[in-house]
């Protein structure tokens, strides 16, 4: 996948970047042909590093070019950080950001022309059970993107987008989605509490439900819907719950408006 002489550059090794790192080593890519660009690496980080005998610097090297330069800062920092890189950039280096909001066009102000990739993961990717959404532009390679998916594939899998604009959406969608996910089990476990459970153990049913229900929609080859109606008998109270959840008033409207909200902030941080 690469070499020495043209490696892969990890610019930030926090929890994102970090993941993605260990994710690579564990599928077997040689912890030689990597290159972790961070002024200061968590000890497990640096461990890690030293242990695969990747290269750790704290600034970009002027002996190299690239084969991927991954960018995994946070987007708050990127604009101090990215300048400096542009001399990593040769003319086979393929470009990977996940730095939310942060488009082609900035990147391309910065790196100048090259093959770029956007990426949306999300948080599970920190377990290898996360998924990304990904766009590649023109410039990207039949080869490049395969390599690029192979990157990203080892945090769990990889939907590519016809469009950037589409980014906004799957930021919406998956990149802030655990959010809405702890946020129904912060419900469900307050919900059971006015029942007259204890909270502690209200928050432990609710908890281990979703995280279940997950699993299983995980595991099984079912649609959502499958999985849902086949635990709703006729008249029983599931079917009354879901009553109230699937109203005209229910939870859609307010999943429509709440991603229609998030996809708007991800439009305007990337300007």
């Amino acid at each position: 996948m690469s070499d020495m002489s043209n490696p892969i550059v990890l610019v930030g090794a926090g929890n994102m970047g970090g993941a993605m790192l260990s994710g690579w080593l564990k599928s077997g890519i040689d912890g030689a042909s990597v290159v972790v660009l961070d002024p200061g690496p968590s000890e497990s980080m640096a461990g890690l590093i030293a242990e695969h005998g990747a290269r750790h610097v704290r600034h970009a090297p002027d002996d190299l070019k690239a084969g991927v330069l991954f960018l995994a800062v946070k987007p708050q920092i990127m604009e101090a950080v990215i300048a400096p890189l542009k001399g990593l950039v040769g003319p086979n280096t393929v470009i990977v950001s996940v730095a939310a909001g942060k488009t082609l066009a900035f990147m391309q102000q910065h790196l100048g022309q090259a093959a770029m990739v956007r990426a949306m993961p999300n948080t599970p990717a920190m377990i290898g059970r996360g998924v990304t959404g990904a766009f590649a532009n023109a410039a990207v390679s039949e080869a490049q993107r395969q390599t690029v998916d192979q990157l990203l594939r080892v945090s769990g899998p990889v939907e590519w987008v016809d469009s950037e604009a589409d980014i906004d959406s799957v930021t919406a969608v998956s990149g802030s989605g655990p959010a809405y996910v702890f946020y129904l089990v912060e419900v469900m476990a307050e919900a059971g509490r006015k029942l007259g459970l204890p909270a502690e153990l209200a928050m432990r049913l609710a908890r281990e439900t979703v995280a279940g229900a997950g699993e299983l929609l995980h595991q099984s080859s079912d649609e959502a819907a499958t999985l849902r109606k086949n635990v709703t008998s006729p008249g029983g109270t599931t079917a009354a719950a879901l009553s109230v959840l699937m109203a005209d008033k229910g939870i859609q409207p307010i999943f429509d408006a709440a991603l229609e909200a998030a996809r708007t902030r991800a439009q305007e941080l990337a300007g």
